[in-house]
């Protein structure tokens, strides 16, 4: 019998087959303490007990790519171990804030399967829960990945590609409970600018960039515990090079954009995202915000942006896709989310 998993293939997938991912994992504020030492992230909420609980909350969470963070790497070795890219994301709703002393682990569920026409590899897509101790969730989003076939001769499955929603309504997010903006104060949390300085249509350069080191990256990879083979094993490649976690440089480009969205302070709705390229060591990564849309919220003080977030490499600000429609060369995410912050 073998005793070691060597990933599942494409072939190996079926709509509806429900995953429970190994290993559950309590996070502590270790887990923030070196998030913030990676990235470094500093939005007020997630560095001060103090400012969160004038906020309302019962104490600091863990930031809310830490918590995507940790989710998302139980579903690797399942989902994403022989990979060759992960593609995109729709529908991300974070639903609880996740605190210091839960336990969280991930299950998720196939939704859609399509086979590229080379033959050699498909595309699966999976709905994505984080659970806590509790069993309640406390996030759910979708992703899907272009994954390696055992066999190129396998025959395809039927192709069903599920229908998502392109924005998620300000009806669909989830405000914390008790999330309370009345009393902000701006000056602790490093920007003056409140959610009526900002217009539809705005765009933000973030100004700074941080060059990806390989030892971060494989820090960040070994935190989560994404085994994927693309990020740990450089003869997986046939360029000899690990690829930068997806992940790593949203957390980045979120990072980069506190200045000038210093009190976009919480992620409650990711819309869509899309790796554009690839990203590997010594890149230098830079950032830019557009603002999509606004809404209000029932929270006193609340308002919520949708933004879209675009990490890219050079010094081509605000160009973000070419005459064909698709993205240029140097961009490497384009994510488009949700986030609460002070009326």
């Amino acid at each position: 019998m073998l005793k070691t998993n060597p990933g599942r293939f494409f072939e190996d997938y079926s709509i509806g087959d429900v995953i429970h991912h190994a290993v559950p994992r309590t996070v502590s504020g270790g887990e923030r303490a070196l998030y913030h030492a990676l990235y470094p992230a500093r939005h007020a909420l997630y560095s001060s007990d103090e400012f969160a609980r004038q906020s309302g909350l019962p104490a600091s969470p863990l930031d809310d790519l830490a918590a995507f963070h940790v989710v998302f790497g139980k579903s690797v070795p399942d989902i994403s171990l022989n990979a060759i890219a992960n593609l995109g994301y729709a529908e991300g709703r974070w639903l609880k804030p996740v605190y210091a002393g839960d336990t969280l682990r991930s299950v998720s569920e196939v939704i859609g399967l399509k086979q590229n026409s080379s033959g050699k590899t498909g595309v699966v897509y999976v709905r994505t829960s984080g659970i806590n101790q509790n069993d309640e969730p406390v996030m759910q989003f979708v992703r899907w990945v272009m994954v390696r076939k055992r066999d190129d001769t396998a025959p395809a499955p039927e192709t069903v590609v599920p229908d998502l929603k392109g924005t998620l309504h300000i009806s669909d997010l989830v405000i914390p409970d008790g999330l309370d903006f009345t009393n902000y104060d701006t000056t602790m949390s490093g920007e003056p600018h409140r959610w009526g300085d900002y217009e539809i249509g705005e765009k933000i350069d973030h100004v700074d960039g941080v060059t990806i080191e390989e030892a971060e990256h494989m820090m960040a990879t070994r935190l989560w515990q994404n085994t994927a083979k693309v990020h740990f094993d450089a003869t997986h490649r046939d360029d000899g090079q690990r690829l930068i976690y997806g992940g790593h440089v949203i957390s980045v480009a979120r990072t980069l954009s506190f200045n000038g969205l210093a009190n976009a302070q919480m992620i409650v709705g990711l819309n869509g995202g899309a790796h554009a390229n690839p990203c590997f060591s010594g890149d230098t990564v830079r950032a830019w915000s557009e603002v999509l849309d606004k809404a209000d919220t029932s929270a006193p003080g609340v308002g919520a942006l949708r933004l879209r977030l675009v990490a890219y490499k050079g010094d081509a600000v605000f160009q973000l896709k070419g005459e064909n429609g698709k993205h240029m060369s140097h961009v490497l995410l384009d994510l488009d989310y949700w986030v609460v912050l002070p009326k």
